[in-house]
């Protein structure tokens, strides 16, 4: 289950991220979606937060292996989509 919730805030991290206008300009007359966007931009890193955090949960057991590269390789998943997605919310608390 652990597997499938990581999956799922793959696929919404990723849907966010293409989404973000960072570094690019903005086109003539589209300040009417402006606010759809950002408001779609914050639900999908809030979403991914939420879906990080139960993924996590679920795919540590309290129990360690020897050899631990598959949780080196989930936490550093986690993090980055984590790390993007407060960053994202920072981005967009400053427009």
């Amino acid at each position: 289950m652990g597997g499938l919730l990581l999956l799922a805030a793959v696929i919404a991290w990723f849907t966010g991220f293409t989404m973000s206008p960072h570094g690019t300009a903005a086109g003539e007359g589209g300040e009417h979606v402006r606010t759809t966007v950002a408001l779609f931009l914050r639900n999908s890193a809030i979403g991914t937060l939420i879906l990080c955090a139960i993924a996590g949960w679920l795919l540590f057991p309290a129990r360690r292996p020897r050899w631990p590269a598959r949780d080196y390789a989930i936490l550093g998943i986690i993090g980055v989509m984590a790390a993007t997605s407060i960053y994202n919310l920072i981005w967009l608390a400053t427009l």
